[in-house]
């Protein structure tokens, strides 16, 4: 009787036979798969969607990032004050201010995580409508061009004789171009409309 182990082994051996034949036989079916990739960080940092995300979410907390470090240039300053005015106060002067340092940190880190918390939900918000935008295009681009199978994410590599397989570049231009030709028929709706 053979152990438990060497039976495994030997059905494990005849799994991996049957995979490699299984994929050997079917060569001649994926030898003619069109495959592509998109370096999709790329594409959400450089496309005009992308760029239109970040942009709005800056101009959207400029005020409360403008007030975040008002407050901590003010926290500073008391510092200061107090590490140059220190040895001329009183005990209970410099017990005081030291409290009130303490105080003004702990409420400036409150508002700083406050914020950070704010951002990241509205960063993800914004980041899942333009990564939907972008996949769509992905994929009627990948279906204009006939790709059998687009892929996202890292790469670890490809074959740099083939520079048609990373299609980031030619999907920005597309992207770039259809933000421009929406832009320009917007405003000439605009002036249109001004006209009517």
């Amino acid at each position: 009787m053979r152990p438990a182990g060497a039976a495994r082994s030997g059905v494990v051996r005849a799994l991996v036979a049957v995979g490699i034949s299984a994929l050997l036989l079917s060569a001649p079916a994926w030898a003619d798969t069109r495959i592509a990739f998109v370096d999709s960080q790329r594409l959400l940092q450089e496309s005009p969607q992308g760029k239109a995300m970040i942009e709005s979410l800056r101009s959207e907390f400029a005020v409360k990032q403008r007030e975040l470090n008002a407050e901590r240039q003010a926290l500073k300053d008391k510092q200061a004050q107090l590490d140059r005015d220190g040895a001329t106060m009183s005990a209970d002067q410099r017990s005081a201010a030291e409290q009130s340092l303490q105080d003004g940190q702990r409420d400036l880190d409150e508002k700083a995580n406050e914020y950070q918390d704010e951002f990241n939900t509205r960063q993800n918000q914004e980041m899942s409508k333009v990564s939907a935008v972008l996949s769509q295009q992905i994929r009627l681009y990948g279906q204009a061009h006939h790709f059998d199978l687009v892929l996202a994410g890292i790469v670890i590599w490809h074959n740099p004789a083939n520079p048609a397989i990373d299609i980031t570049q030619p999907l920005l231009a597309a992207l770039q171009a259809q933000g421009s030709g929406s832009r320009q028929s917007g405003s000439t709706q605009s002036g249109s409309r001004g006209g009517q």
